[in-house]
């Protein structure tokens, strides 16, 4: 068993989040913890921090929009941007997509969807790099799930997300309204969601799903 994967299984537990039953991932009780094992495992590696490790509000709406309405990915090839846990991802796959890829720049982060998968049963393509910038030739939707929580980064999602969109691309955003979601997206969905204290500050917020172009 490699490193990631051990680390992983042995800081993890199987459940299913509250808002996507359907599905079950490899998530961590308790965020400090992880948070400061996670850091000495894998301090050399420059490692990413344990985003893996949760379910986050804006990717949960999103996978919840997709099994609600697989039509949207069904018979299509889905990329996965920054995916994390996978969620996503494997809402896409249970949906129907024909091909999903996740992508994400943190390798554990890859190894928890690669899990993932086979806990559920799915088969996903994952690839470890920045995709932001990449035309992304082959694929007919783009999912972004939670990803508009940092100024600099979120400018660059969002110009490359609307160049994807000029293109004919789908493009799915599911955020819990983080403080840089771009403006002018086009709301599909929305529920207020069960959040942790630990992670968001509150109890439950209303999070929503949306199109771009």
């Amino acid at each position: 068993m490699s490193a990631h994967r051990a680390f992983i299984v042995s800081h993890t537990a199987l459940a299913s989040p509250d808002a996507v039953p359907e599905i079950r991932l490899h998530l961590a009780s308790e965020v400090t913890p992880l948070w400061h094992s996670s850091a000495e495992t894998f301090e050399k590696e420059g490692i990413e921090p344990p985003y893996w490790a949760f379910a986050w509000a804006g990717g949960q709406a999103l996978a919840r929009y997709l099994l609600d309405e697989p039509d949207a990915v069904r018979g299509r090839a889905v990329a996965d941007i920054g995916s994390g846990s996978g969620i996503v991802a494997l809402a896409a796959k249970r949906s129907g997509a024909k091909r999903v890829v996740a992508f994400d720049i943190d390798p554990v982060s890859l190894t928890a969807c690669t899990l993932n998968a086979e806990a559920n049963e799915l088969v996903i393509e994952v690839e470890c790099r920045d995709i932001v910038g990449d035309p992304l030739e082959g694929y007919d939707v783009v999912l972004i799930g939670d990803l508009f929580y940092e100024e600099g980064p979120a400018k660059r999602i969002h110009a490359w997300a609307k160049e994807l969109a000029r293109a004919g691309k789908v493009v799915l955003v599911g955020d819990p309204g983080r403080a840089y979601l771009p403006s002018g997206l086009v709301e599909v969905f929305a529920r207020e969601m069960a959040t942790s204290l630990d992670l968001e500050s509150a109890a439950s917020k209303r999070v929503a799903v949306y199109r771009l172009g």
